[in-house]
């Protein structure tokens, strides 16, 4: 099983948790959250935002959903801005339910 982050536009957050949920991928944890990229937050006129409004969304799938996932978010969240986001994939190594102390995996 692998973790996907992605940190995206909050404008789209909707738009792609909504394809996740058509896809057949329901379960997801939606976050926002505030950062910056390689070019350091922007400039507007004379004003500086060091750091921008993002969300942040995460899901755990199955290793060969991966792809799947990964397209359809950047389907999505694509402008061809600057910011568009980045998406972390990384491995999970177990899943225990805190309601009943159920492992998974």
């Amino acid at each position: 099983m692998k973790m996907i982050r992605a940190i995206i536009r909050p404008e789209v957050a909707d738009t792609i948790a909504d394809g996740l949920a058509a896809a057949g991928f329901i379960s997801l944890t939606k976050s926002s959250v505030f950062g910056r990229g390689k070019q350091k937050g922007i400039t507007v006129g004379t004003t500086h935002y060091d750091e921008l409004p993002k969300t942040s969304i995460m899901l755990v799938v199955e290793d060969e959903n991966v792809d799947e996932v990964i397209k359809l978010i950047k389907c999505k969240a694509y402008t061809g801005n600057f910011g568009d986001g980045k998406i972390f994939i990384t491995p999970v190594e177990r899943v225990v339910a805190v309601r009943t102390g159920d492992t998974e995996l």
